[in-house]
């Protein structure tokens, strides 16, 4: 996959952060799990239980310097319906490997999708646009992009292992282009995060499910 194209079928870019990220987002940058941990300086045994284990409740971390962040639930993944879905890794792999990413829906309907699930539905997120042109060019070496949702298990599950996320130039593009349109591609994440997350998103909102109550913290200058 030519990284042009990345920008020319998916121009814009979506991640849903717990409500009341933004600053500490603004401030550290969006960071994966394993390097929001780093941040706070979080020690075993906890560090081992938040990137080995599912999490079925977010976790609030504190530090006497950065103050607060969420690290966010992983409710829709079954543990049981995961181990029999991976096809070359354990289920602590796996969720180490999730857990050093951060990831981005490629398209509003898959953003739409996870804001109207039960657990969400009821509840204001962050939702950070990105502009996928000023990401490729800042990041492309930490890119990888996944054909499937792989923090998800929901109705029978696909295969995922170490083959599921792909750097851009391996994607088979057009292959899944013609088999699966626009959904040739799923996520698109990024290793450890996005520290400079001001040169890339344009525009944050608060958000809720269908739209409600939407309210912009934050927009680039034009």
């Amino acid at each position: 996959m030519d990284l042009t194209d990345i920008a020319t079928y998916y121009p814009k870019l979506y991640h849903m952060a717990e409500k009341g990220s933004w600053e500490s987002i603004r401030r550290h940058g969006l960071l994966s799990t394993r390097s929001l941990l780093d941040l706070f300086e979080v020690g075993e045994p906890e560090r081992g239980r938040i990137l080995r284990r599912r999490r079925p409740t977010s976790i609030t971390l504190e530090h006497t310097e950065h103050g607060q962040a969420v690290v966010r639930d992983q409710i829709p993944l079954s543990e049981a319906r995961l181990r029999s879905c991976l096809t070359d890794m354990s289920l602590e792999q796996w969720l180490d490997t999730l857990n050093s990413r951060v990831f981005f829906w490629l398209d509003k309907e898959h953003l739409e999708t996870l804001l109207g699930a039960r657990a969400y539905r009821d509840s204001a997120h962050d939702v950070i646009h990105i502009d996928t042109a000023s990401l490729v060019e800042l990041y492309a070496a930490r890119i990888t992009l996944s054909p499937i949702n792989s923090g998800a298990t929901m109705y029978k599950p696909p295969e995922r292992g170490s083959k599921t996320f792909l750097p851009i130039d391996d994607y088979p593009f057009q292959e899944r282009r013609q088999a699966r349109g626009k959904n040739a591609i799923v996520e698109l994440a990024v290793d450890s995060g996005v520290h400079d997350i001001e040169n890339v998103a344009v525009r944050v909102e608060r958000r809720r499910a269908g739209g409600h109550e939407a309210s912009v913290l934050w927009e680039r200058e034009s």
